[in-house]
């Protein structure tokens, strides 16, 4: 058991119009290449640069809001409001993946309207420009409840199963696993994010050896990682939760107090 991650040199700066799969197979060929079964994890950002997702720096915190289908938490601090929110892609983060990294002077960065889209069309034009079966995971980077520090997760994903669900077999003892789905989508993400990183200019990279999680193009993408809201236990933040109980209890005993 065994894989490998080789990151993709030679990509070069994203406009708009870009034809993404043209240049990354390009890039690929004749090293590493592409073998049946690799799995290209791709940076979101490039993805939004070929789609025009870029709107003006002074409009960013317009583009959080305008980004924005659900506030999750704020937090002051000096100089400004951090927002946790739920963007319209579904994904919970900060400022609603809206980013100044690695952008355009001036410029911020949108994500993808539609992730698993975009990775679609992706792996189709790899397959179709290389001959290989090949999977696209598209990766942007979060922070994470109770953990510092950020990770790449995917974000939108085409042709790669996003689970390995384990449920009803047995462990290595014969325990019967119940709840055991692994994310191997995010894991391959985080994988990948190691020889991509944010400075390298390295914006993709080819997993090899996890050919057993490749499979055809219409399998269910990154969107359905996200936890529907009936099974959600952290809605909203903690602050945000007291105060919710707080004018609930005093609505309450406003009510009582009327003898209503």
């Amino acid at each position: 058991m065994g894989f490998s991650v080789e990151g993709v040199e030679g990509i070069g700066e994203i406009t708009a119009g870009a034809d993404l799969a043209a240049i990354i197979a390009a890039a690929v060929d004749p090293s590493p290449g592409l073998e049946d079964g690799d799995i290209l994890v791709v940076t979101s950002k490039i993805v939004s640069k070929a789609e025009g997702r870029v709107v003006e720096a002074s409009d960013r915190e317009a583009a959080i809001t305008a980004e924005t289908v659900r506030v999750v938490a704020t937090r002051e601090y000096d100089g400004g409001v951090t927002r946790i929110v739920e963007n319209r892609q579904g994904i919970i983060g900060a400022a609603a993946g809206v980013d100044a990294s690695n952008a355009p002077d001036g410029t911020v960065l949108l994500l993808p309207i539609d992730p698993d889209g975009s990775a679609r069309a992706l792996a189709a034009g790899l397959r179709e420009l290389t001959g290989r079966s090949v999977g696209v995971i598209l990766s942007d980077t979060l922070g994470r409840p109770w953990r510092d520090g950020q990770t790449d997760i995917a974000i939108g994903a085409a042709g790669v199963h996003v689970f390995d669900d384990l449920r009803g077999g047995t462990d290595a003892s014969g325990k019967p696993l119940a709840v055991t789905m692994p994310c191997v989508a995010d894991e391959i993400a985080g994988a990948g994010e190691l020889v991509k990183g944010k400075s390298a200019g390295v914006p993709v990279a080819v997993v090899r050896g996890l050919g057993r999680y490749v499979g055809a193009l219409d399998l269910p993408g990154a969107r359905s990682i996200q936890r529907p809201a009936e099974r959600d236990l952290f809605r909203i933040g903690a602050d945000e939760a007291y105060d919710e109980g707080y004018r609930a209890g005093f609505d309450e005993a406003s009510v009582e107090a009327s003898g209503e």
